[in-house]
């Protein structure tokens, strides 16, 4: 039988969309198929993923009441299941069905909300005749994610799964986030005498490491008064300025805390650290409960952020934080050892069932015919 071909579409949103279409085609790959992985930005016409990507990184960063506004109104699961669909998407029709028959993949995999409307706009017209499946990165399935046209849904929860196949009738399956084996391999690993032991034990010895997350792009509100709260309390915060070098440059002279810029080898980092502070609910906390990192949502990123920081709340997978004493009392609890802490990496191991791959494979073209 001749091997699959999947074209996995991705987005240059931030970094997390990106990892998650790297380690699904990775693992397509590990099934004896061919993956080729776009970034459905660069589909649109000339200039506009620029300005897309641009204009959503100022919002968040500059003016998070605009998109919070923006996406109240047209995203929000608030607003009911029903799909929706952005005029945007027609504009990457034709390039990608130009794409689909140079490469002629027997299925298109989309990770991000923007490619799967394409998708489903194109395969419900029966433009695109092959089976298109989404994966839904986020703890919410906001409007964006939906569209009817779409073969297959696969979740991160069975909140998530129900919510899809209520919105479009499709069928949608559970396998939990996709996160690189590194990860999973963390949990519990760090030997004594590592690498971040050594750089945590310099700058404060005693003091239990809490890492604090800005995502890629350095996003997120009162960062320098988060990791200032920290540190009063007898922690060792270290910010992850991701590619910010403003960030990065204003937080290095905090004191008693530790900031750091792009960080290739996060797997490492976190089986080092005691608890992580999340604003977004996205991969960066994913990773996180795989590695056994016990997550705290705190003043969320608006729109998709702050809804999934909720929802993973909800689920159970981390404590949501109101206020810096609520941060202390969460982060101190958490990173002590103990029954809560076990109880909280538990549930963030749990959540990791089915591979994701496996089944669209199996979803799409049926159970053990690889």
């Amino acid at each position: 039988m001749a091997r699959r071909r999947f074209l996995v579409l991705s987005a240059s949103m931030g970094a997390g969309h990106d990892a998650v279409a790297g380690e699904l085609a990775r693992r397509l790959r590990t099934q004896d198929a061919d993956v080729l992985v776009r970034d459905v930005l660069t589909l649109l016409p000339p200039g506009t993923g620029r300005a897309l990507r641009s204009s959503y990184r100022v919002m968040v960063r500059h003016a998070p009441w605009l998109y919070s506004g923006i996406y109240a109104l047209f995203l929000s699961p608030a607003r009911g299941p029903a799909p929706s669909s952005t005029p945007l998407a027609a504009t990457a029709e034709r390039a990608l069905m130009a794409l689909v028959g140079r490469w002629r993949p027997d299925a298109v995999v989309a990770t991000f909300h923007l490619a799967g409307q394409i998708t489903g706009r194109l395969r419900g017209r029966g433009v695109l005749s092959v089976p298109a499946a989404v994966y839904v990165t986020d703890f919410a399935a906001h409007r964006g994610w939906l569209h009817p046209g779409n073969d297959l849904y696969v979740c991160v929860t069975g909140e998530v799964a129900a919510a899809a196949r209520e919105a479009t009738g499709r069928r949608a399956a559970v396998s939990g986030p996709v996160v690189a084996p590194e990860f999973h391999a963390a949990a519990g690993s760090a030997p004594p005498g590592s690498v971040w032991d050594a750089v945590f034990a310099g700058r404060g010895a005693g003091r239990p490491p809490v890492l604090v997350s800005a995502g890629a792009w350095g996003a997120g509100s009162a960062l320098t008064g988060t990791v200032r709260s920290l540190t009063h309390h007898g922690l060792l915060p270290v910010l992850l300025c991701g590619r910010d070098r403003g960030l990065l440059r204003r937080a290095s002279g905090l004191p008693g805390a530790l900031a750091l810029g792009w960080v290739p080898d996060m797997a490492s980092l976190m089986a080092s650290a005691r608890v992580l502070v999340d604003n977004a609910a996205g991969q960066t906390a994913v990773q996180a409960l795989a590695a056994g990192l016990p997550v705290v949502g705190y003043r969320p990123i608006p729109g998709h952020g702050a809804e999934g920081v909720r929802r993973m709340a909800a689920a159970g997978l981390s404590l949501r934080a109101r206020g810096a004493a609520g941060l202390v009392a969460a982060t101190g609890l958490l990173a002590r050892s103990g029954p809560d802490r076990d109880r909280q990496v538990a549930r963030g191991s749990a959540v990791f069932g089915a591979d994701a791959a496996e089944l669209i494979a199996d979803s799409l073209f049926g159970a053990g015919r690889h």
